[in-house]
């Protein structure tokens, strides 16, 4: 195993020692200082491959994993994998951090929410680093499933439980969408390896399932990134603790459904259907995210509707950018490729701004006790150092000069003019509306923006509406995190080259290999002069100052919209609905009698085991190789019944007990006859030692008032007794008739050549049903444990504790 993939497993191998760290050190030591080694050391390692992946290197090392199905755990590292990975341990140690001083070591379950970061941090990583598409999708449904855990960690609350149900079932439903995509293009291909695929692009665009792996591929990248229709789980997913909400929801996981597009853009890109698709979902969704979060109370739900918002904005890039993958546009080539990388710029940006922002409202929340705007005002002068790092993250995300923001959007005003002015798949006339509505997103976003750092910090303090009495700045620990993310959204301002050199334009080539990242067109700069993205960004600021001041006027205009017509509104309804349903179907068959259960069981195995006599042609019956039997086989026969009648009849629970096991013996008997001593012998070690312990149950049990009562006649339970008898006979007698395959037996009559053993039912369960047997008992084990569990280690408090 090479140190990469070390480093790549180095979150699931810390998290095995969390539970242990927790217990033996919680009370003087914060779990969060141990798990925050884990995120620095892998953006360091990051950080050392910076320079070879800056001059045109890649790291590709090879893993066997399941070589039987030719999975590998292959991992490559170039300029896309490598962006991420430096903000998934970068943003990671960050917000680890800050977790330390929210999360209080006293109340929370900390070996819980540590478990479930570390969970998804590594997932993620493998996720951006796999080169094997089915390592990618195994670990991209990890990233649904940690993130379920980490959105419902406060787990008492129903808003955190929906809100995690909701995001598992969208993200999990795209994910599934998403695999039969991939599985596609492995058929394509007969590989697995992404870059092997990406060498065969010419034959994938011609073949019939073309066009259904991208559908379902993008179908799970949309579901991820929160993307319109698909985006309502975003901002119930706010329930979570806000270091969870800074990570998943604005650095990592909603950025994975952009790294796949941004990765399977070699492979579909150029296609006219991926552009308007890419390119029209995104630019949707930033117009649907931008006007919902300017409707918003709470900040963390502004928020969630802003990363919408933005995800939308690079999504459109992307799509606008995948026109330089078309053969034969010549120079336009870099003219496209400008709005991926304008894309990627933003994406690692909203990552630092957007960080910031929700780390700003847990400290509002953590010192007020709301996140309710309408409660909140004048903490400018109680939170200065608070309110400066949300004004530099408002601002930037505004797209505001001195701020990183400014230098990505203005790119973003750049390639919606670009494919308005060099249309390329049609519809020309659809691509002229993309530089309005990039503008009309624009004024909203700066509205949201304003109301981010005026409402909470301007106007009139009121004490009295907050829920905690005293309210000052926030510890040190908890404002160093947003205010190194503060610093790099304005060093990024001031030297944007430096990221794009070594970080932005590796990442481009690895989406565009063929693009020349050299050319002047990808040199950031802060001024170009009077054009037409600086006059679009002097209307975005004239407009959204004279909506933001006239907001009360204007706003009611949102209420003509019938709620019951919103997506949330229509997803909640709907699963209200089937839920209703399904809860009163099962009831009618989930009636709590075992009765019923036993009777649709047997009713299901007569029906089909009869229909598939008949349907094949099984009902023949060959009775000439049997064998003659003899008195003493009636005799026990008879036995069997008459004992198998008493255990019905009788009123009395030991009789009934006896006449049970003597079912037993009698068939113990029969094997002796039919020359079976070892099953013989099993049968009444078995028999005995089940009859015995059934007997000492009833001697240990209460009392019982009364005795058995009579059996009343039920036609319903002999007509089903009949037909399971007929069936089970009808099914020996057809067996027994038809040898379609020769008998396995055979291959056992040489158990001692194959095994070294005389005796070949031993042979078979230690030899040859080795694993079957140890896994047999590993369950018994399993339950065993699970019982010890149930039986010792009750909470606290407990009603069952003994007294």
């Amino acid at each position: 195993m090479s140190l990469f993939h070390m480093i790549l497993l180095l979150p699931f191998i810390a998290a095995i020692f969390v539970p242990i760290i927790y217990k033996k050190l919680n009370s003087t030591f914060h779990t969060g200082w141990y798990v925050i080694l884990v995120p620095f050391i892998i953006f360091v390692y990051f950080l050392k491959h910076i320079p070879a992946i800056a001059n045109g290197e890649t790291i590709y090392l090879s893993m066997s994993w399941i070589p039987s199905l030719d999975i590998n755990f292959d991992v490559y590292l170039d300029g896309l994998s490598l962006m991420f990975g430096l903000i998934i341990s970068g943003v990671g140690t960050l917000v680890v951090m800050y977790s330390i001083f929210y999360m209080a070591k006293e109340r929370e379950a900390l070996h819980n929410f540590y478990i479930y970061l570390l969970m998804f941090m590594g997932a993620m990583l493998g996720l951006v680093c796999s080169d094997n598409v089915l390592v990618l999708y195994t670990l991209w449904e990890l990233t649904s499933v940690s993130s379920f855990l980490l959105i419902a960690y406060w787990y008492e609350r129903k808003r955190s439980r929906t809100g995690a149900l909701k995001a598992m079932l969208i993200t999990v439903f795209g994910g599934l969408a998403m695999l039969a995509g991939v599985i596609m293009l492995a058929i394509i291909n007969d590989t697995y390896s992404l870059q092997e695929i990406m060498a065969n692009v010419e034959n994938i665009h011609s073949h019939s399932l073309f066009i259904p792996a991208m559908a379902l591929i993008l179908l799970g990248a949309f579901t991820k990134s929160a993307q319109f229709p698909f985006s309502i789980w975003l901002p119930d997913a706010m329930e979570a603790p806000t270091p969870v909400s800074a990570y998943l929801h604005s650095a990592t996981m909603v950025k994975a459904g952009l790294y796949l597009v941004a990765r399977m853009s070699p492979i579909f890109g150029g296609s006219s259907i991926w552009f308007w698709l890419v390119a029209g979902i995104g630019i949707i969704t930033l117009i649907y995210g931008s006007i919902r979060a300017v409707r918003q109370t709470d900040l963390k739900a502004l928020l969630a509707f802003s990363t919408i918002s933005q995800l939308g904005l690079i999504m459109s890039l992307l799509g606008v950018g995948s026109a330089a993958l078309t053969s034969g546009i010549g120079d336009s080539k870099e003219i496209f490729a400008f709005a991926i990388f304008a894309a990627l710029f933003h994406l690692f940006n909203h990552s630092t701004f957007k960080g910031l922002l929700f780390m700003v409202v847990g400290i509002i929340d953590h010192e007020t006790g709301t996140r309710d705007i309408r409660r909140l005002g004048g903490l400018m002068a109680i939170m200065p150092i608070t309110f400066t790092i949300a004004l530099i993250g408002s601002l930037s995300m505004a797209g505001l000069p001195p701020f990183n923001g400014f230098l990505s959007k203005e790119m973003f005003f750049t390639g919606m003019l670009t494919a308005s002015d060099n249309p390329i798949f049609g519809f020309n006339g659809l691509t002229k509306l993309f530089p309005f509505i990039a503008w009309i997103a624009s004024v909203f976003t700066f509205i949201y923006c304003f109301m981010l750092f005026v409402r909470p910090f301007f106007g009139t303090f009121h004490p009295e509406r907050l829920p905690k009495e005293k309210t000052h700045e926030a510890p040190i620990g908890m404002l160093l995190p947003p205010t190194i993310l503060g610093i790099l959204v304005v060093l990024i301002f001031f030297v944007p080259n430096l990221l794009a050199t070594y970080i932005i334009k590796p990442a481009l080539v690895a989406v565009v290999p063929s693009v020349s990242a050299t050319h002047k067109l990808f040199e950031i700069k802060a001024w170009h002069g009077v054009n037409t993205e600086l006059l679009m960004t002097i209307g975005v600021i004239i407009f959204g100052l004279l909506l933001f001041y006239s907001i009360k006027k204007w706003n009611i205009a949102f209420r003509i919209y019938p709620e019951k017509l919103s997506l949330n509104y229509l997803y909640n309804a709907g699963m209200e609905g089937m839920e209703q349903r399904f809860a009163s179907f099962t009831n009618r068959y989930m009636t709590g009698s075992i009765r019923h259960y036993l009777l649709y069981i047997l009713i299901f195995i007569t029906v089909v085991q009869i229909s598939s006599l008949i349907i094949f042609d099984g009902l023949k019956l060959d009775l000439s190789s049997n064998a003659d039997y003899s008195i003493y086989d009636v005799g026990i026969l008879v036995a069997m019944v008459i004992a198998a009648l008493t255990t019905l009849f009788t009123t009395n629970r030991i009789t009934a007990i006896v006449a049970l096991g003597a079912v037993g013996y009698l068939v113990m008997m029969l094997f002796v006859i039919f020359r079976a001593p070892d099953l013989a012998l099993t049968q009444m070690v078995v028999e005995t030692a089940t009859t015995v312990l059934f007997l000492l149950c009833f001697y240990h049990l209460p009392k019982l008032g009364k005795k058995l009562e009579k059996m009343k006649f039920k036609l319903v339970n002999l007509l089903i007794s009949i037909c399971v008898g007929i069936t089970v006979t009808l099914m020996t007698l057809s067996a027994s008739g038809h040898k379609l395959f020769t008998p396995i037996s055979e291959f056992f009559e040489n158990a001692y050549e194959l095994a070294g053993a005389n005796n070949i039912v031993n042979a078979i369960l230690v030899d040859f049903r080795g694993f079957d047997t140890m896994l047999e008992i590993a369950v018994l084990l399993i339950a065993g444990i699970g019982v010890y569990t149930l039986i010792k280690l009750r909470p606290k408090g407990s009603e069952y504790d003994e007294t």
